[in-house]
């Protein structure tokens, strides 16, 4: 009996209804991983405080609880308004963040007397300023995907959000440095006691302009004029909008003095342009053009100084952090030892000194988590990081919009950049950076900007997960067929 001619009142096959709950009970898995999370973050809790105060006090569970109840929230939120998408996002995020809780509450127990530490309240210092924090970020998570219940209708104001993006990143480089700067790198904007890093929200805006802009021209950027060495390379005339992201890459280098945030706006771009063309050219040109660029300002800073001193100073302390490790080298050096003292298994919960590394609840929260949990401990972070990109770029193969697939996938690229930069500006790969390491180190601005990246992720995972219910109430995956018209965008699906 063809589909058709099936009667109203049967029931859908039982393969196809198991498929449907199948990808209901996701949630359920969802939840399942999210409880084993919180229950690892009140597990180092209670080792921190075993530690350093010698026992166990009845509280230790008080923030991985109040964390608990926070996602929890989430995942409710997740349940209702995008039922299908990935269930393991939300639990990888989570144990992030609340292993970031916890490191900062154990920075707070370690600035304290030992007769204060025992009475130290969960909710003070700089963990108790994190725990607000993730609130913010998850309302704010919460209400984005309330907001977008369709990812391709934040793709109406993309140029918009491209403007506002570039304005974002700009804003500090123009501020005065007495409100901009920050160790050298002029980042900020401070207002009173009041401070945010605009440039952790620019990179979202900018990626939305990104997947559009990139989705309309993605046919003649394709477009080879000669071939060299096996590789197919761009015409001229197409080098524009590379170039003028180069451009802004190379001020962002100079004026604000961070070789992070350049780095993380022009390889996004140019791994977006990848993924839109397939052409592998893009990627070496893109390579070419930033480290070109940067070895020009180490050359200018060493001639001429003036805006381009501070880059090279940094270069300077890479190249050789032991030439002078009291002063210009410390905080690298510092960083190298607290992870060569950590070792394979580290010194344990609570029992580092994570306090001998400057700014180590910000852009050293990696070297000292490494201190205290080792090699092992580090690369148990880096797969849960591994997952959480490997998700998003899941999620950009299976949506069927060509819009949806860059979004999703620069928006995971992003993310992993984000952490190499700050990973191998610890461990001496590349200069050092002011970039923060997602989800864990102290601040409002990263974490409420990387919740957003992962709401849109959420969304995105959602759309491509969803079933779709064809004649006959028959239920099937999306395929890779045709998608739907975007806003005059060419209908051909990018290639996975």
């Amino acid at each position: 009996m063809t589909a058709a001619a099936t009667p109203a009142t049967s029931p859908a096959p039982a393969g196809e209804q198991s498929g449907v709950r199948l990808a209901r009970s996701r949630r359920n898995a969802e939840l399942s991983l999210l409880v084993l999370a919180m229950v690892l973050v009140a597990a180092y809790g209670a080792m921190v405080e075993a530690n350093v105060l010698d026992t166990i006090t009845p509280s230790f569970w008080v923030p991985a609880a109040a964390l608990s109840a926070v996602f929890l929230g989430m995942h409710l939120v997740i349940r209702f308004l995008a039922p299908f998408a990935d269930p393991a996002l939300l639990p990888a995020v989570a144990l992030l963040n609340g292993l970031g809780v916890g490191f900062l509450h154990r920075l707070d127990l370690a600035n304290a007397t030992p007769a204060e530490r025992a009475e130290l309240a969960t909710f003070a210092g700089i963990g108790g300023r994190q725990l607000a924090w993730t609130l913010v970020s998850v309302i704010l998570a919460a209400g984005l995907l309330a907001l977008m219940r369709d990812h391709r209708s934040v793709s109406r104001y993309a140029y918009t959000l491209g403007l506002a993006g570039i304005v974002l990143v700009m804003l500090p480089a123009v501020l005065p440095p007495s409100i901009s700067e920050i160790n050298g790198a002029k980042l900020w904007v401070r207002i009173g006691g009041f401070s945010i890093q605009p440039g952790e929200f620019a990179k979202l805006a900018l990626l939305v302009f990104f997947a559009y802009y990139l989705v309309r021209k993605r046919e003649v950027l394709s477009l080879a004029s000669h071939r060299f060495l096996g590789i197919d390379f761009p015409r001229g005339r197409d080098l524009g909008p590379v170039l003028v992201v180069w451009v802004i890459s190379l001020l962002v280098l100079v004026f604000e003095k961070d070789l992070g945030t350049s780095l993380l706006y022009f390889g996004m771009f140019v791994v977006t342009l990848y993924i839109a063309t397939e052409r592998v050219s893009w990627l070496l040109i893109g390579l070419v053009l930033f480290f070109g660029g940067a070895y020009l300002a180490y050359v200018l800073g060493d001639a001429f100084g003036g805006p381009f001193a501070n880059f090279y100073v940094r270069a300077e302390i890479w190249l050789d952090p032991f030439g002078d490790p009291y002063d210009k080298g410390y905080q690298l050096v510092q960083g190298l030892l607290a992870l060569g003292t950590g070792g394979m298994f580290g010194a344990g919960p609570g029992g580092g000194q994570p306090l001998l590394l400057p700014e180590v609840q910000n852009d050293f929260i990696f070297a000292g988590l490494g201190e205290e949990i080792g090699l092992f401990g580090l690369s148990a972070l880096l797969v849960i990081y591994l997952l959480i990109v490997e998700r998003g770029l899941r999620a950009a193969l299976a949506v069927r919009d060509s819009f949806g697939k860059l979004l999703a996938g620069g928006l995971a690229f992003t993310l992993a950049l984000q952490v190499f930069v700050i990973v191998g500006g610890i461990s001496g790969l590349i200069p050092l950076t002011g970039q923060t390491t997602p989800f864990l180190s102290a601040g409002g601005s990263s974490l409420m900007a990387n919740w957003l990246l992962v709401a849109v992720l959420l969304r995105v995972s959602d759309a491509g997960r969803r079933p779709v219910t064809g004649v006959g109430g028959k239920v099937t995956r999306p395929s890779a067929g045709p998608p739907e018209q975007l806003h005059g965008a060419p209908t051909e699906v990018i290639k996975p």
